[in-house]
Protein backbone atom coordinates (compact mmCIF):
# COMPACT_ATOMS: atom_id res chain seq x y z
CA UNK A 1 0.00 0.00 0.00
CA UNK A 2 1.53 3.16 -1.09
CA UNK A 3 1.52 5.95 1.57
CA UNK A 4 2.52 9.45 1.94
CA UNK A 5 4.73 10.83 5.18
CA UNK A 6 1.88 12.61 6.35
CA UNK A 7 -0.59 9.37 6.11
CA UNK A 8 2.45 7.58 8.09
CA UNK A 9 2.84 9.70 10.36
CA UNK A 10 -1.09 9.53 11.39
CA UNK A 11 -0.71 5.93 11.52
CA UNK A 12 1.69 5.63 13.43
CA UNK A 13 0.28 8.49 16.09
CA UNK A 14 -2.68 5.90 15.86
CA UNK A 15 -0.52 2.99 16.64
CA UNK A 16 -1.74 1.24 13.66
CA UNK A 17 2.19 1.49 12.55
CA UNK A 18 5.35 0.76 13.88
CA UNK A 19 8.38 2.80 14.03
CA UNK A 20 9.71 0.86 10.75
CA UNK A 21 6.67 1.26 9.27
CA UNK A 22 5.42 -2.24 9.10
CA UNK A 23 1.86 -3.22 10.94
CA UNK A 24 1.56 -2.90 14.37
CA UNK A 25 0.23 -6.08 15.83
CA UNK A 26 -3.59 -5.19 17.22
CA UNK A 27 -4.04 -4.97 20.93
CA UNK A 28 -6.97 -5.45 22.73
CA UNK A 29 -8.84 -2.54 24.08
CA UNK A 30 -8.95 -2.88 28.09
CA UNK A 31 -12.50 -3.58 29.20
CA UNK A 32 -14.07 0.11 30.46
CA UNK A 33 -15.32 0.27 33.77
CA UNK A 34 -19.45 0.57 33.52
CA UNK A 35 -20.44 4.27 34.33
CA UNK A 36 -22.12 4.77 37.18
CA UNK A 37 -25.81 5.87 37.02
CA UNK A 38 -26.00 9.52 37.31
CA UNK A 39 -28.29 10.91 40.22
CA UNK A 40 -30.08 13.90 40.85
CA UNK A 41 -27.65 14.70 43.14
CA UNK A 42 -24.60 15.02 40.45
CA UNK A 43 -27.04 18.04 38.38
CA UNK A 44 -25.39 21.02 37.31
CA UNK A 45 -27.90 24.24 39.02
CA UNK A 46 -28.68 27.01 36.89
CA UNK A 47 -26.23 29.66 38.05
CA UNK A 48 -23.52 26.88 37.60
CA UNK A 49 -24.81 26.31 34.19
CA UNK A 50 -24.97 29.96 33.27
CA UNK A 51 -21.15 29.81 34.61
CA UNK A 52 -20.29 27.60 32.43
CA UNK A 53 -22.25 28.85 29.07
CA UNK A 54 -20.60 32.71 29.77
CA UNK A 55 -17.07 30.82 29.67
CA UNK A 56 -18.29 29.16 26.88
CA UNK A 57 -19.13 32.23 25.14
CA UNK A 58 -15.67 33.98 26.31
CA UNK A 59 -13.83 31.38 24.04
CA UNK A 60 -16.16 31.86 20.95
CA UNK A 61 -14.05 34.16 17.69
CA UNK A 62 -16.66 36.32 17.56
CA UNK A 63 -17.04 38.40 14.18
CA UNK A 64 -15.35 41.84 14.16
CA UNK A 65 -17.89 44.56 13.06
CA UNK A 66 -16.81 45.00 9.16
CA UNK A 67 -16.87 41.38 8.66
CA UNK A 68 -20.30 41.22 9.41
CA UNK A 69 -21.19 43.76 7.58
CA UNK A 70 -19.62 42.22 4.46
CA UNK A 71 -20.78 38.93 5.37
CA UNK A 72 -24.50 40.68 5.48
CA UNK A 73 -23.34 42.34 2.20
CA UNK A 74 -22.40 39.41 0.38
CA UNK A 75 -26.34 37.17 1.78
CA UNK A 76 -28.32 39.92 0.23
CA UNK A 77 -26.40 40.38 -2.77
CA UNK A 78 -26.80 36.40 -3.28
CA UNK A 79 -30.59 36.63 -2.31
CA UNK A 80 -31.01 39.15 -4.77
CA UNK A 81 -29.60 37.51 -7.24
CA UNK A 82 -30.91 33.81 -6.93
CA UNK A 83 -34.39 35.55 -6.33
CA UNK A 84 -34.21 37.17 -9.58
CA UNK A 85 -32.83 34.03 -11.22
CA UNK A 86 -35.69 32.06 -9.76
CA UNK A 87 -38.86 34.91 -10.78
CA UNK A 88 -37.19 34.77 -14.43
CA UNK A 89 -37.23 31.45 -14.74
CA UNK A 90 -41.14 31.17 -13.30
CA UNK A 91 -41.79 33.83 -15.51
CA UNK A 92 -40.39 31.80 -18.96
CA UNK A 93 -41.72 28.54 -17.77
CA UNK A 94 -45.28 30.64 -17.35
CA UNK A 95 -45.18 31.94 -20.43
CA UNK A 96 -43.99 28.39 -22.35
CA UNK A 97 -47.17 26.83 -20.85
CA UNK A 98 -49.30 29.35 -21.78
CA UNK A 99 -48.47 29.44 -25.31
CA UNK A 100 -48.36 25.61 -25.20
CA UNK A 101 -51.69 25.38 -24.21
CA UNK A 102 -52.87 28.51 -26.53
CA UNK A 103 -54.49 30.66 -23.85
Amino acid sequence: MAMNRQQKRMLQKQGQLGADGAPAPRKRPAPQAPRPARSRDERTGPVQFLREVRGELRKVAWPTRPEVINYSVIVLITVVVLTAYIATLDFAFGEAVFKLFER
